[in-house]
């Protein structure tokens, strides 16, 4: 008999775990969720928050949005990546990040109803473990995960009381291992992995000092320091990051991993803050010193039977692009909802092998994303001439160059500024964040190609209805007049169709498809003396579909199916899409 049942089993608080949970519960699953240490992250690690997983925010309810805005630094203060020989010292060129840019500020209103801001992970993990635990997730903390046996009907997980030393047994019908980059779940599930682990080493430096008079005036998250001679490779980098403003900041320092993990006391700690900041006497108050790697590593499959995996644990990268916190929220939304409906009986187990076919190809994109971008400072390093010689002196001169009236010092200036400018690829890439389109058995094809990127798609959300892709935003009007995101009458636990004028056959279809299979389908349809109107013609342009078309979405706000116009039977139509999706 086991110590403890539950019908999801949760390893890890992180952003992943605590997401999942807060899903999990707020959907009535019954849910418990494990952490090894007493208290959540005590260090703020993850920070950048994309319009992606603000919406998973958002989806758990405005008052968690809120708090997370309440809490995160704007977008506004996010700001310009500054490229500096120190923060007192010589800006070498700075680029618009985050949404900065008016043209990119643009495009983030128009893809979602959600803001950029910076949350750091110390801030992030208490909203989402709160939400989880009073919506019913139940919680041990000093609890230490050991191992786990699966079966034909369920999961058995040992873990240890790290208070007592006792060893207790939870059964469950699912395991979720959210148990970052060092995952036990994961490598006792047998899952396969891509890449390797310790490329680089790097340390991180929180600290507490006013720095406001060297960057109120030009607001960024993070600042890039480059000091020929002082680190490793003589190159010299440093970034100083914001956490927050103006007076509590990290440093991240790189070291060599082939010399094995340094010894960082207070005196070095200071020195290096102090150097990058260009401030010999600056009073500085260490709080922590930390060590990590470089990893260049994900999992191919991402779940195993009854185990699933997420987070760190299935992609491990650098900070780049600050895709980390992000992606695994979304995981959580991609599986919470999956194990709901099956856990209630109202959809087949087939549906979770969706989980791994979907969210396995994004751990694989941003891993080799976030790696892709630290290799983009090389044209940096390279134009500003300190991959030239190894001799700190000459390093500097070659920087120095830049500056004189000659064509070599112009054609330089120019080669700086294109390089800086090109690391859009990891400060301003929208698409990145937002252009995920999925292929697996929870979508139905309606036979149409996949739309061609019209543009980079890296750097530019492209918005579709194409099945498979999230559900577009636009603002559409009720009869009192609030308004309302085409993403607020979708998710929320349930499937959502969106019609028009002569679609109504399809509004009654899902009230009598929903009952006869015991969903809940949201009906919306927009037009003219309707529930909602498109005064602007945005879902018009949008949809992708005819008045009397259908847009069937998903709970995680991708669209699930479409077709043209309505059918002749539209009950019927409906019944074989999701009966297909929910394998039933």
């Amino acid at each position: 008999m086991a110590d403890i049942t539950t019908d999801v089993l949760i390893i890890g608080t992180g952003p992943a775990g605590s997401a999942t949970a807060a899903l999990l519960s707020t959907l009535g699953v019954e849910t418990m969720v494990v952490n090894r240490y007493r208290w959540l992250a005590n260090t703020p690690r993850a920070h950048i928050t994309n319009q992606r997983a603000m919406e998973v925010l958002r989806d758990l309810g405005p008052e968690v949005e809120a708090e997370a805005y309440l809490y995160g630094t704007e977008q506004d203060l996010m700001g310009e990546n500054i490229f500096c020989t120190s923060l007192a010292g010589e800006e070498l060129g700075r680029m618009r990040s985050w949404g900065k840019h008016p043209l990119s500020r643009a495009a983030h209103q128009l893809a979602s109803p959600c803001f950029m801001n910076d949350l750091p992970q110390t801030f992030m993990e208490p909203i989402l473990f709160k939400t989880a635990c009073s919506r019913g997730t139940q919680a041990r903390m000093s609890t230490e995960y050991l191992s786990h046996v699966q079966d034909a009907d369920g999961v058995t997980t040992t873990c240890r009381d790290r208070l007592t030393g006792r060893d207790i047994t939870i059964r469950s019908k699912y395991l979720v291992g959210a148990d970052g980059g060092k995952s036990l779940v994961a490598e006792h599930a047998g899952l396969p992995f891509a890449g390797k682990m310790g490329v680089g080493g790097s340390m991180n430096i929180l600290f507490k000092a006013d720095l406001s008079q060297y960057v109120a005036h030009r607001p960024s998250v993070l600042y890039w320091v480059l000091q020929p001679g002082s680190n490793v490779g003589g190159i010299g980098m440093g970034l100083v990051r914001m956490v927050r403003p103006w007076n509590e900041w990290l440093i991240v320092w790189g070291y060599d991993i082939n010399a094995g993990e340094p010894k960082v006391d207070a005196a070095f700690a200071t020195k290096v803050a102090r150097d990058l900041v260009g401030d010999p006497t600056l009073e500085i108050e260490i709080q922590s010193v930390s060590t990590w790697t470089v990893n260049n590593l994900y999992a191919t499959e991402m779940s195993k039977g009854r185990v699933f995996c997420m987070g760190d644990a299935t992609h491990r990268h650098p900070p780049s692009n600050g895709l980390g916190s992000n992606t695994s929220i979304q995981d959580g939304f991609n599986l919470a909802w999956k194990l709901a409906l099956v856990l209630k009986g109202q959809a087949g187990p087939r549906l979770l092998d969706s989980y791994s076919v979907e969210r396995a190809p994004i751990a694989k994109q941003i891993v080799t994303r976030a790696n892709q971008s630290i290799e983009e400072f090389g044209p940096i390093f390279k134009a500003l001439g300190l991959l030239d010689s190894i001799d700190p002196v000459k390093m500097q001169e070659n920087m120095d160059a830049r500056c004189d009236d000659t064509p070599a010092a112009e054609a330089q200036r120019e080669a700086i500024r294109k390089a800086i400018a090109f690391k859009v690829y990891e400060f301003d890439a929208h698409g990145v964040d937002m252009n995920q389109r999925y292929r697996s058995e929870a979508v139905v094809t309606d036979g149409e190609p996949e739309p061609p990127y019209e543009r980079d798609r890296e750097l530019h959300y492209q918005p579709t209805t194409w099945p498979g892709a999230h559900l577009p935003h636009v603002w559409v009007y009720g009869r009192d007049g609030r308004r309302a995101s085409t993403l607020d009458l979708a998710g929320k636990g349930r499937f959502a169709i969106f019609t028009g004028i002569g679609g109504e056959g399809w509004i009654e279809a899902a009230r009598a498809v929903g009952k006869e299979l015991g969903i809940d389908i949201a009906g919306c349809v927009i037009g003219p003396r309707q529930d909602w109107e498109d005064y602007a013609g945005d879902w018009a342009n949008a949809r992708e579909v005819g008045d009397s078309g259908i847009v069937l979405v998903r709970p995680d706000q991708f669209v699930a199916w479409r077709r043209a116009a309505i059918a002749a039977d539209p009950a019927g139509e409906l019944r074989r899409v999701l009966k297909t999706i929910l394998d039933r």
